[in-house]
């Protein structure tokens, strides 16, 4: 399949980003790697794809400056409802101020100033359906990520896979206060409708070491095959 990947933000997507057009092009995919979003709203150029993949933070909140603009919201809107694949990943489903109708194509996701995750660090990944497509060849696995909490989730998210966390305090936010988060189980990936597309939500994925785990990988390809089916 062709792929446009569309990288850059603040998250060590240096790291993570050459993993994954990596991994993509040994699958077999055709993957173009960009960091210049001017592409979503130039429909001509995006009809050449099959899917588009996030591994980007694009909100205009304080020392971002990567919000998409109007057009490329609107060309990325009719490029997933005409039909095309959207894969997003990790913090990907962050929208912009602007633009909170992007939780809406996600199924929700990061809210900036509400969402948290305790300190990153290893845990397992529970397989919570195992008929899922996404998780097609995988099964319960640990893995050093990020576990987000207190997310903006709307209805009609298909959840295939979760993580479990017991009751803590941790630093959180700029001035590292102590916060507390809250024990349970908590959704880590899902699928999803929009339009006459399909849409596969990861939240894993914060960094290198997270993209290098195997079976990330294998549920990242899982999701392009199956948002271009």
């Amino acid at each position: 399949m062709k792929l446009l990947v569309i990288s850059g933000g603040r998250h060590p997507y240096e790291e993570s980003t050459p993993v994954l057009g990596e991994f993509l092009r040994s699958a077999g995919h055709d993957v173009t790697i960009t960091e210049d979003a001017s592409v979503l709203g130039k429909p001509a150029d995006m009809n050449a794809y099959d899917a588009l993949v996030f591994n980007t933070l694009r909100t205009n909140s304080p020392n971002f400056e990567l919000a998409l603009s109007k057009s490329e919201q609107v060309g990325m809107n009719n490029f997933i409802s005409s039909g095309k694949g959207f894969v997003c990943i990790h913090i990907s489903g962050c929208p912009s101020d602007d633009w909170p109708e992007f939780h809406d194509i996600t199924g929700g996701g990061w809210v900036n100033g509400k969402s948290f995750h305790p300190p990153y660090g290893k845990y397992t990944v529970n397989v919570s359906n195992s008929k899922h497509v996404g998780v097609k060849g995988v099964v319960d696995f640990t893995t050093n990520d990020e576990l987000y909490m207190n997310l903006a989730l709307r209805e009609g998210n298909e959840v295939f896979i979760t993580g479990d966390a017991e009751s803590g305090t941790f630093p959180w936010g700029p001035k590292r206060q102590a916060t507390h988060m809250p024990g349970g189980t908590f959704p880590l990936g899902w699928t999803r409708n929009y339009g006459n597309g399909k849409v596969f939500v990861l939240l894993l994925g914060h960094d290198g070491q997270s993209f290098k785990t195997p079976d990330f990988q294998k549920l990242v390809l899982n999701g392009v095959d199956w948002a271009t089916s």
